[in-house]
């Protein structure tokens, strides 16, 4: 399928079940990312990515071992969207540039503790959740918990879906996201 298939959605062009999606996103950010208008498409994947990744905001995971979690997949996945916008994410939280560097070449990471997370996250995706009992204790030996394990498992499912639909679609990076990319 071309990506011309799908419609850059406004507000007020989108099927109704998307709309307050959409305008709460651009009252939030001060735009719509085009990545979005174009999920609009499907009212009931736009709302489950945003029910699901507000969900995994609220997790016990540190901030920047969700955007471990999240920068981990997006590269696996190769969604340059998702990639932009969460390096945007991770040096508004204030991390180094190392680790920036060093998530975004599937590299090990300069913090052992987030280490674990990227290389858990790695473990869960290869073995489609299949981790074996020395990876987990690995993880947990770095002060993670059973709980923060599914948790990788929810933000993996989340972001599977944003960076799968985002490359479908085609959704370019926006204009804004550009230096990040």
């Amino acid at each position: 399928m071309s990506v011309t298939a799908f419609t850059d959605h406004t507000p007020q062009s989108a099927p109704q079940g998307a709309r307050r999606i959409m305008e709460a996103t651009t009252r939030q950010l001060g735009f719509l990312p085009a990545a979005m208008a174009r999920l609009a498409g499907s009212p009931e994947l736009l709302e489950a990515f945003h029910r699901m990744s507000a969900l995994f905001e609220t997790t016990s995971l540190e901030p920047l071992a969700r955007e471990t979690v999240i920068l981990t997949v997006a590269v696996r996945n190769e969604c340059h969207v998702c990639v932009a916008m969460h390096t945007r994410k991770l040096q508004a939280l204030g991390a180094d540039e190392e680790l920036t560097r060093a998530l975004r070449a599937q590299s090990p990471l300069p913090d052992e503790r987030l280490e674990a997370v990227r290389v858990f996250t790695c473990e869960v995706l290869d073995r489609s959740g299949g981790v074996g009992e020395e990876r987990l204790n690995a993880f947990l030996a770095q002060g993670h918990t059973s709980q923060q394990a599914l948790e990788v498992v929810l933000g993996i499912g989340v972001y599977t879906l944003s960076t799968l639909a985002n490359k479908l679609t085609g959704a370019p990076v926006d204009p804004g996201l550009v230096p990040f990319a």
